[in-house]
């Protein structure tokens, strides 16, 4: 049986790390490069930096922070954010980064996701895909949530699976800084709709969330942000929380 995996996500913007609700309202939750040194401590698996901006600015991802966070952790870190070509993964790798989430420029020019596997191995590229409910169908979401399409979410993740992602990160944009639990049945429809990897989302209040987006929404990992900024759940009795309910995990 695979291992699950625990994944806390710094939202950063103007450098610091934020947190809200429904991507707005947002609050700080304090600085990432000290937040990372904690979550590699606490033995979460991997970390997840998304300069949540970058798209909106048209500006580059803070490549700089990603450097000094990579020289303070030893667990994979994923890095996303503004990225647009093969040349942007590549500094962000060469600073650090083990992989590349990329989101609004995959949906915008999809021979992006082939450029960036062929090039760097699918195994580096991770396809975020934000979307929400809209009359009962969920529909792809570009910069940050704030543009809508008309695209379906599984359709559109079957897509970047042929085209080379080796992840995919879904954030139900309806549960997102909720904290009211992950959006499980469609967590669930996803991963019987493609085979690579799927990482949950929005919406993680407590650890019975965790347990269900395993259980349930059949996630191979769940990712969350304010519970552990704020220190509402510790990575590490969340893990013995996933251990009692046969959940395989790294201790």
């Amino acid at each position: 049986m695979l291992t699950k995996r625990v994944i806390p996500c710094l939202d950063i913007k103007d450098g610091r790390t934020v947190k809200g609700v429904n991507f707005i309202k947002l609050r700080d939750a304090g600085d990432p490069v000290e937040l990372a040194s904690q979550y590699a401590r606490e033995n979460a698996d991997e970390l997840v930096f998304l300069d949540i901006s970058a798209t909106e600015q048209k500006r580059k991802t803070l490549a700089e922070l990603v450097l000094k966070i990579a020289s303070e952790i030893d667990i994979p870190f994923t890095v996303g954010g503004g990225i647009r070509s093969v040349k942007d993964v590549s500094i962000l790798l060469k600073n650090g980064a083990d992989k590349v989430s990329i989101n609004s420029a995959a949906f915008k020019n999809p021979k992006l996701i082939n450029e960036v596997s062929e090039h760097f191995g699918s195994q580096c590229l991770v396809v975020a895909i934000d979307a929400k409910q809209i009359d009962n169908n969920w529909k792809v979401h570009l910069v940050g949530g704030k543009v809508p399409t008309k695209i379906d979410l599984y359709e559109w993740a079957k897509e970047v699976e042929n085209r080379g992602a080796g992840e995919i990160l879904f954030t139900s944009m309806d549960h997102d800084g909720t904290k009211n639990g992950y959006a499980n049945k469609a967590l669930s429809k996803l991963s019987s709709e493609v085979n690579i990897p799927i990482i949950a989302s929005g919406g993680a209040g407590n650890i019975s969330h965790f347990i269900d987006t395993f259980t349930i929404g059949n996630a191979d990992a769940a990712l969350a942000a304010s519970v552990f900024h704020f220190g509402e759940i510790s990575i590490a009795n969340l893990k013995q929380e996933l251990k009692k309910n046969q959940i395989v995990v790294r201790i």
